[in-house]
């Protein structure tokens, strides 16, 4: 059986973390996913996506993310069933293994709407070549966004 997704779209809003009982970080947000396709109007529907990341990586996206950032998640589809009023509740959901930042903050310095100060020096984030961040990595490579560089397009 294989249950794998990758989306790549914006954040609707800013990402939000919270604690488990036992301590353990998880952050959620929503991903703004265009359809591949138009509708009878000539306009691509938009999917909105619940997206739910754990511990380190769950770390790393509330303090660089915010609301409108571009990222690609790698992950696998969870439903969560809850039950309110005597009504079932089907909540889909992504959990994320990787989330890779496919853009710079807009404002162009490293803090984001969060409040947070990315720090070059930082130990909370995972960092691999390819400049996405994986749940599984240990990685302790940083990225110094600091330096000028010349992109080749």
């Amino acid at each position: 059986m294989l249950n794998h997704i990758i989306l790549i779209g914006r954040l609707v809003r800013d990402p939000e973390m919270r604690y488990t009982s036992n301590g353990t970080p998880v952050t959620n947000f929503t991903l703004a996913v265009e359809r591949s396709y138009t509708n009878q109007q000539g306009e691509r529907d938009v999917d909105f996506i619940d997206i739910v990341t754990w511990r380190k990586l769950a770390e790393t996206c509330a303090h660089h993310l915010g609301k409108g950032r571009l990222v690609a998640v790698d992950g696998s589809l969870q439903i969560r069933k809850s039950e309110n009023n005597g009504r079932t509740y089907i909540n889909p959901e992504v959990v994320a293994s990787t989330v890779r930042f496919l853009d710079w903050p807009s404002d162009g310095n490293t803090r984001n709407n969060n409040g947070f100060n990315n720090s070059n020096n930082s130990n909370t984030s995972n960092n691999n070549s390819s400049g996405g961040y994986n749940n599984q990595s240990e990685n302790n490579t940083n990225l110094d966004i600091d330096d000028d560089f010349d992109v080749p397009f």
